[in-house]
């Protein structure tokens, strides 16, 4: 082990993405000195892809992480260009808020932050390799992290280095070894893990085109415009006014897919030059031809990516084709006739960890003190990483201050969703949230996620006193208005007029406010028609109010569940299981227990591969032992 270190940190963290910020801040913010390296400056919250936050499921995430005290929903709040909520026809457990950001203010925005940030130091240095401590211990402990110009002692490490690991580009034929939005890859870093023994893997993912704006044809495309009543993403803040700029759709046709088929074999994809696995829930374009043979369609979104740009964003529409390929494809499509385009599709492959070598707090089980995060553990998209991110920074600091770690459970939070996913199930192709993957979505809403983490968040010592103090403004609006809805009556001579031009039907005695609430037709808004009374309350309260009652006995039934949820998920496995020898388990899931070593039945059950009989057998087996005691 090297000891002739050029400065100390307590936690340095490798990479300076959406993960690498929310870690690194994290970090600093509960008092540990930190260090934040990064290749280039430029790569501090980029956004290589697509130039939004939030979005189905993952708007949730935003919500998650800024309720904990994370910094992605307050920066997007700031450099926003167009904000939307999606879902609305659907119920309020799907309900996700995207907008469309401006990237190089985002990425400014959040660079001022982490510079003026105290407790973390940034640097633009490359990371090599990786410094332990092999004495007195059966796995080695990591102590610090090597530079081409410096050695740097660490009580803990975050890995957060997205697709920079090894990063090739595709384009067609061409091959070129580069991280993300042509920046230098991390090629020595890649071999220094391999050499620790990580279980590493090979994924892929891609981007479309960029391209002039005033070479769009915009009357050709359907406008899509920013809501009117603009939402903020961060419980900081209440309302948000700003001038938002149109996005616009259009349509692949027949004629685009058939150049893209007669060309299928010059795609890097299907050409056999890439070898990682791609994400099957965002497909280049090429892969959605061939795997939606009968579709006459695929929609694509033409998205402004900046107010100091000209650059506009094709999305739906990645790909490894060559670009005289792509230069065909693109202006067939309505709208893009005529588009000048500064850079073409790609695709990138990367190297990433195998997530099933995590424990739940995101350190590895193989290096004691290191953590990942993000896309590499094999995770996709800007929020994904940012979530991770910031459970990495906040345990890897309680780890060197010898506390518990922060594990948020399946049915507390969508990052409780996505660490357990991850790490229980493991992934063979960049995992994305979606709300399909919560058992307990109506519980896990958007406009409750500070109700769920911001007092946890506090205890810790992450949460501002700030952000606490508006949380239990908010909570005390909410307890009081429910419990007014409910006892005050109104009588049917002033309901009934009202529910009548709702369309509902009429009430023959008085009934509380809070059961006219529970009406489909009738809002919260709506319903201060026949209530005088009503107090001026905030936006976060009014939306939390509304869905609560409304959907009461729904939540109940979910919490019920929960509780269910919990008594297995608190039966703790002991470490010392020996599952091999276990009489009544299956080989395939004695195997996989004994290479996951899961904490409790509840996660065993999530393993793929562990049926219920073989839950059931570790019940048993976990009485007989108890009974034995």
């Amino acid at each position: 082990m090297k000891n002739n270190f050029t400065e100390e940190f307590d936690i340095v963290v490798i990479g300076g993405g959406h993960a690498g910020c929310e870690a690194a801040l994290a970090s600093a913010r509960l008092g540990s000195k930190t260090l934040m390296l990064v290749t280039d400056i430029e790569s501090v919250a980029m956004m290589p892809c697509n130039p939004a936050i939030g979005g189905t499921g993952k708007g949730h995430l935003v919500r998650e992480i800024d309720a904990l005290g994370g910094e992605m929903g307050i920066n997007i709040d700031k450099t926003f260009i167009q904000s939307r909520m999606l879902n609305t026809a659907k119920g309020p457990a799907v309900h996700s808020l995207r907008a469309q950001a401006d990237k190089a203010w985002y990425h400014r925005e959040m660079l001022k932050t982490i510079e003026s940030q105290e407790n973390l130091t940034l640097r633009e240095e490359e990371a090599i390799d990786l410094l332990f401590d092999k004495s007195q211990e059966e796995s080695p402990r990591v102590v610090g992290v090597v530079t081409s110009t410096a050695n740097y002692s660490a009580k803990a490490v975050v890995i957060a280095t997205g697709t920079f690991l090894r990063g090739k580009i595709f384009i067609g034929e061409s091959v070129t070894e580069s991280g993300p939005a042509g920046m230098k890859p991390s090629n020595k870093l890649a071999e220094s893990l391999e050499k620790c023994g990580l279980p590493m893997r090979r994924f892929k993912t891609g981007t479309p085109a960029r391209a002039i704006a005033s070479t769009f044809d915009y009357e050709k495309m359907q406008e899509q415009k920013g809501d009117a009543e603009i939402v903020p993403f961060s419980f900081m803040n209440e309302a948000l006014e700003r001038d938002q700029i149109s996005c616009w759709l259009t349509y692949t046709n027949e004629r685009t897919h058939e150049i893209i088929r007669k060309n299928i074999h010059r795609s890097a994809l299907f050409g056999g030059q890439i070898e990682g696995v791609g994400p099957r829930y965002c497909p280049s374009i090429e892969d959605k031809v061939n795997r939606f043979a009968d579709k006459e369609r695929h929609q694509l979104f033409i998205e402004p990516e900046g107010l100091e740009t000209e650059e506009m964003y094709i999305q739906g529409m990645s790909s490894s084709l060559p670009e005289d390929v792509q230069w065909e494809f693109y202006h067939s499509i309505a709208g893009l006739e005529n588009i000048e385009i500064t850079k073409p599709a790609y695709a990138i492959e990367y190297d990433c960890v195998d997530p099933l070598s995590l424990k739940p707090s995101l350190e590895s089980k193989i290096i004691k003190n290191l953590f990942c995060a993000g896309q590499f553990n094999g995770s996709s998209g800007y929020e994904e990483a940012a979530a991770q991110g910031i459970m990495a920074g906040i345990n890897a600091n309680m780890l060197i201050n010898g506390k518990n770690p922060l594990v948020l459970g399946r049915n507390e939070a969508y990052i409780g969703v996505l660490i357990d996913d991850l790490v229980t199930k493991g992934t063979n192709e960049p995992y994305r949230i979606m709300t399909s993957r919560a058992e307990y979505r109506l519980l896990l809403r958007q406009d409750n996620a500070d109700d769920r983490l911001t007092k946890r968040s506090y205890e810790l010592g992450l949460a501002s006193e700030e952000r606490y103090q508006l949380f239990l403004k908010k909570k005390k609006e909410v307890e009081d208005e429910r419990r007014r809805l409910e006892e005050t009556m109104v009588k049917p001579v002033l309901a009934n007029p009202f529910l009548l031009s709702l369309g509902s039907t009429e009430i023959s005695g008085s009934v509380a406010l809070s059961e006219l609430l529970k009406r489909p037709e009738v809002s919260y808004d709506n319903l201060a028609e026949i209530d005088e009374n009503r107090p001026l309350l905030s936006r976060h309260a009014r939306a939390q109010i509304a869905v609560e009652i409304k959907y009461s006995g729904y939540i109940e039934k979910q919490r019920e569940q929960v509780e269910r949820f919990r008594k297995l998920e608190n039966r703790l496995l002991p470490d010392d299981l020996d599952y091999l020898n276990m009489k009544g388990l299956r080989i395939e899931a004695a195997q996989k227990l004994d290479a996951q070593r899961p904490e409790s039945i509840g996660r065993a059950s999530r393993i793929s591969g562990v049926s219920p009989a073989d839950i059931n057998v570790l019940l048993v087996y976990l009485e007989k032992e108890r009974r034995k005691k």
